[in-house]
């Protein structure tokens, strides 16, 4: 397994980095878990994604490198954490949409008030919540922290299907995770 850098990002369309994270192992501050779902959004043209009707997204995409963090308040009530791709088709982002915790399970559980593995971060703002994550990652090389990153991994079956949780732009398959994975947000 190695480190994933920026040229990862560099590398991929938004679309093809969003199915090959799954397996990935997200790390963050001492917690860890397997990428089991993930969304994708094009800076271009797709109506759900921020860039689409908010400046500053747009800004953000002109002025950031690829494999930083993007990182969001939902509704004022959830932190959601993406990651930004400047790939061969054009720029956009890979929302995390849901870990399988493999380390620092006990702090999850206390960020999260919760006692059951499968409920800590199977859901973009879950995980965000159980790893201790919010707008102060905004921005950040995340890649490159000293306990923050992703390493390559490994899936079974990865599945694709339309993205869940938006108004707009719902029609496009690029949601992904694990086939049968109980840590999926649904």
């Amino acid at each position: 397994m190695e480190r994933l850098t920026a040229g990862f990002f560099e590398r991929h369309s938004v679309v093809d980095c969003a199915r090959a994270l799954i397996g990935a192992k997200f790390l963050w501050n001492g917690c860890e878990g397997r990428i089991v779902e993930t969304e994708a959004y094009a800076a271009e043209g797709d109506e759900a994604c921020h860039t689409f009707f908010r400046q500053g997204a747009r800004a953000f995409v002109a002025s950031h490198p690829a494999g930083t963090a993007y990182v969001y308040l939902n509704y004022g009530v959830h932190w959601l954490f993406n990651v930004l791709v400047h790939g061969p088709q054009g720029s956009g982002f890979v929302l995390l949409r849901a870990l399988e915790p493999l380390a620092g399970i006990e702090r999850m559980m206390e960020r999260r008030g919760k006692s059951k593995v499968h409920e800590l971060c199977s859901g973009p703002g879950k995980l965000t919540r159980a790893l201790g994550i919010d707008g102060d990652a905004h921005g950040t090389p995340f890649l490159d922290g000293e306990s923050t990153g992703m390493v390559t991994g490994v899936s079974a079956s990865v599945v694709s299907s339309f993205r869940i949780g938006i108004s707009r732009a719902q029609d496009l398959p690029w949601r992904f995770h694990e086939d049968a994975n109980i840590h999926v947000s649904r």
